[in-house]
């Protein structure tokens, strides 16, 4: 079934071409899903939430711009949503404290599973302001409007995550170094 047929169909409802549609773009969501929540778990809790959103919301789309970017907001704006219901305390760094060298050093290659489960250790906004900078394009005007924070704040985010991840990283090298002596 084409796409355009298969979004029709969705939007009346039709449990066979939402499975469908739900077999065709799980995998990416999923991924999508796991650079913006903790662990497993809650990424795939983030799936099934951005599939009930996807479905419920799919007659407001119309035929403009990419489904598939439409499907992708919808889901990173699902984990930053249950991010803002479950934050506790407010992460912020003085700009000032930012001064150090986020170089890695390249004596040994990581592998994509391990760097993922690097990012998804980082502290939630660093991690959520890491993941919408880096990976997904956007600016640190748009963060700091998603996740209602200051443009400064999502700035300072992101760059103590790359300090964090700088750390994971050289640690990580330095540990498989060691085991290729």
């Amino acid at each position: 079934m084409n796409l355009e047929k298969l979004i029709a169909q969705c939007s009346k409802n039709d449990r066979t071409a939402q499975n469908e549609l739900f077999q065709e773009y799980k995998d990416m969501l999923y991924f999508i899903s796991l650079k913006y929540c903790r662990n497993e778990a809650d990424a795939e809790d983030n799936l099934h939430d951005a599939f009930i959103a996807i479905f419920q919301k799919i007659k407001t789309y119309k035929n403009k711009g990419s489904f598939e970017g439409w499907m992708k907001r919808i889901t990173i704006y699902k984990a930053i949503d249950k991010y803002k219901i479950t934050k506790q305390n407010h992460l912020s760094v003085k700009d000032d404290l930012l001064l150090e060298s986020t170089e890695v050093d390249d004596d040994a290659e990581i592998k994509l599973d391990v760097l993922l489960k690097f990012i998804q250790e980082l502290p939630d906004q660093y991690r959520l302001v890491f993941n919408l900078y880096q990976l997904d394009g956007y600016s640190h005007k748009e963060i700091a409007t998603l996740l209602e924070i200051s443009e400064s704040t999502s700035k300072s985010n992101y760059h103590r995550a790359k300090l964090i991840l700088r750390d994971k990283v050289n640690e990580y090298k330095k540990e498989l170094n060691a085991k290729a002596i």
